[in-house]
């Protein structure tokens, strides 16, 4: 579990502690981070920290929402804090260990595909958002929440402030900051993803080569279609957090209105990324239909070519064997059977009959180069 007091832009500072917060700092927030089975044994002291700040606890199925693993993306509020629930995809496939909280167990489930897609880890995150605290409920491993918390941590320094890094003003503003970085954890894996899909499209039209990797491809297309349900499950609860915050009552204060115009600002940035990541998926998905069927009109396109050419072999041939067949005959009166220049004069027709149709099969393209 990791905690840490945010201060305000005015009054910058961040300071991280390990032990649950006892009241709330004048000015700024509380940011609890804890891993998921970590969160299932405390959750009661949790609960105690939560009356004690904000006047409120956890619903029970709202505990359980932040305990599932296989959630879906979705949020829900009540009228004292909300709660989003958000499946990253980022790197990293392993889980916390039920017998010991907070230490990672190191057995990633099987996953086939490219490689790029087994190290996309689908896990939720969950979000609390209450006026003056955040609760984040993550996987164990979660590399997004540490990278996170170090920019936080740097944000305080000179050159932080000199460069305009701001801190984040609400527990609203730090979630959407932590749930768009999460969004942009894939777009930094999309280009390796499109170079191994597209390495396959080579192999599967090029004709020299013989793809039998089809077990790969269509693990890919299943978890592609997987990753485009999760990604439309994310922008319907970012659409839905959306539509809450519209409904909030207007600022009574310029700086109030501000930040309230800023925060939706945020949440269309974080709904754009979101699209981004679903045109990519789907894009990708299609590629790769796109390259199996290309594959198979290809070699549909060369096997006519390989019929095409033996047939027309088979037709040139065809007066060959009528004349050998007709000369092979047993009969014992044949014309030409025992002159001394038949062979040479059925020899020259036989040639010229191979010359003729040979030339005919070329000018009508029956038979042709084809370029590789």
């Amino acid at each position: 579990m990791r905690v840490f007091n945010i201060g305000s832009n005015s009054n910058p500072g961040v300071s991280e502690t390990d032990a649950l917060p006892t009241q709330l700092p004048q000015q700024g927030f509380v940011w609890i981070a804890c891993a998921r089975r970590e969160f299932e044994v405390i959750q009661a002291q949790i609960q105690v920290t939560l009356q004690s700040l904000c006047g409120t606890q956890l619903v029970d199925l709202h505990i359980a929402d932040l305990l599932n693993n296989q959630l879906p993306s979705h949020y829900d509020y009540t009228s004292q804090y909300d709660i989003l629930v958000f499946r990253r995809l980022a790197a990293g496939q392993t889980e916390s260990d039920l017998n010991r909280p907070g230490e990672p167990l190191h057995v990633r489930p099987k996953r086939g595909g490219p490689p790029v897609l087994k190290r996309i880890d689908t896990s939720p995150v969950g979000f609390a958002v209450f006026d003056h605290l955040l609760l984040t409920v993550h996987p164990t491993d979660c590399s997004v929440r540490d990278a996170y918390a170090v920019r936080l941590l740097n944000a305080t320094t000179a050159e932080s402030r000199a460069s305009g890094v701001k801190l984040p003003a609400s527990p609203a503003d730090l979630m959407l900051r932590i749930v768009n970085q999460m969004v942009d954890g894939y777009l930094e894996l999309r280009r390796e993803l499109t170079r191994q899909l597209d390495h396959w499209q080579t192999e599967l039209l090029n004709p020299s080569t013989r793809f039998n990797n089809w077990a790969a491809i269509l693990e890919a297309r299943l978890a592609l279609h997987q990753l485009d349900e999760i990604c439309e499950d994310q922008r319907a609860a970012i659409q839905d957090w959306i539509d809450s915050v519209e409904t909030w009552p207007e600022g009574t204060t310029p700086g109030a209105q501000r930040e309230r115009d800023l925060l939706m600002v945020r949440s269309r940035d974080v709904l754009e990324h979101i699209e981004r990541v679903v045109h990519h998926v789907r894009r990708m998905e299609q590629a790769a239909e796109t390259a199996v069927q290309m594959h198979f009109s290809a070699q549909s396109h060369r096997t006519n070519d390989i019929m095409r050419t033996l047939t027309a072999v088979t037709a040139i041939f065809l007066p060959l064997n009528l004349i050998t067949g007709f000369f092979g005959m047993n009969f014992e009166h044949m014309p030409l059977i025992h002159s001394v220049a038949a062979f040479w004069w059925t020899f020259s027709l036989m040639v010229l009959l191979v010359i003729v149709v040979l030339t005919v099969f070329m000018r009508k393209r029956y038979i042709a180069r084809t370029g590789r």
